[in-house]
């Protein structure tokens, strides 16, 4: 499984969203740029001595150096352009990749697909668990199975639950508990429920993905694996 919980800084959204900063920021500047060098030549022109003009020649050159200086910059703009390009392509690529994956979404909601069927979903704790159960409740948060996964490391940890034959299909809600008192007290930690990827809507230029499924479209900020 590939971990994109919060869809870290090295991942193609978020470099998407700097080059967009940065190609702003380089606009702005280009534009700055070109205007205080026509205010400085103008007020050259203004405030040269009457009786010794300045020379043609020069000024040329400073329309030339003015010419390239623009050139470059919109060279500059075009690679930036191509290169933000390349990364929407590359993150639409990688969103059609996911559907068919399972997501797992932090939530405690569990879709039981068929009569005693099973159901999937992943653990998280941040201290070592002297025991990690995980209590299931019907519709009407009537208590109908119960199931120990022993001691557990600080992580994340899979699961599977295997319903009874006799459970129908349908919503059910998980409750994750680790033992971690002396006591032996549990209590409750994060869950996240696997569920099949549908579809994939994409933000502008790859900006704020969500993927769809049975139970709506879910931000991949919460989505903690993909598998």
């Amino acid at each position: 499984m590939s971990n994109v919980n919060g869809v870290g800084n090295n991942n193609i959204y978020d470099q998407i969203n700097q080059t967009n900063q940065s190609q702003s920021k380089a606009l702005d500047s280009q534009s700055e740029d070109s205007q205080m060098f026509m205010k400085l030549l103008i007020a050259q022109l203004q405030n040269q001595d009457p009786t010794s003009p300045a020379d043609p020649a020069d000024f040329m050159q400073q329309i030339s150096t003015l010419s390239n200086v623009e050139s470059i910059q919109n060279l500059a703009s075009t690679m930036e352009n191509m290169s933000s390009t390349m990364l929407s392509s590359q993150a639409a690529l990688q969103a059609s990749s996911m559907v068919g994956q399972r997501a797992y979404v932090n939530t405690n909601i569990a879709q039981l697909p068929q009569q005693g069927g099973t159901v999937d979903g992943l653990v998280s704790t941040d201290i070592s668990a002297g025991d990690i159960r995980i209590s299931i409740m019907d519709g009407s948060n009537n208590l109908v199975d119960q199931v120990s996964m022993g001691a557990m490391p600080a992580g994340d940890h899979n699961f599977v639950w295997q319903a009874h034959e006799d459970l129908p299909a349908g919503n059910y809600k998980i409750v994750a508990e680790a033992a971690t008192g002396a006591d032996g007290s549990y209590e409750e930690v994060a869950t996240y429920m696997g569920f099949n990827i549908n579809s994939v809507t994409l933000g502008q230029n790859g900006i704020g993905m969500k993927v769809n499924t049975n139970i709506g479209s879910i931000d991949m900020s919460d989505v903690k694996q993909l598998g």
